[in-house]
């Protein structure tokens, strides 16, 4: 799909709002502060959590996101760098 550069994919397939967030935060937490995640969502609210975590959180940045499909099913990445 893309070709944005990342450290570190997590895989939340399945899960539904909150949680594709609470996974990606205590991801980030292992992480130093300039490396990317790349989220592997199923949940459409997804697009708008994610872009609303970054806009009012100053520990990260949301770098990109995509739509796509996998066997038929929707499929959402997020790309987000740790800030702080």
């Amino acid at each position: 799909m893309s070709d944005i550069p990342f450290d570190v994919e997590l895989d939340v397939r399945g899960l539904s709002c909150p949680m594709p967030i609470v996974k990606a935060r205590l991801e980030l937490k292992k992480m130093e502060a300039g490396q990317v995640l790349k989220v592997v969502a199923t949940d459409r609210g997804s697009l708008r959590d994610f872009q609303g975590w970054a806009k009012a959180s100053k520990e990260v940045e949301l770098v990109g996101q995509e739509t796509g499909e996998q066997d038929g099913k929707p499929l959402f990445l997020h790309y987000v760098r740790k800030t702080g």
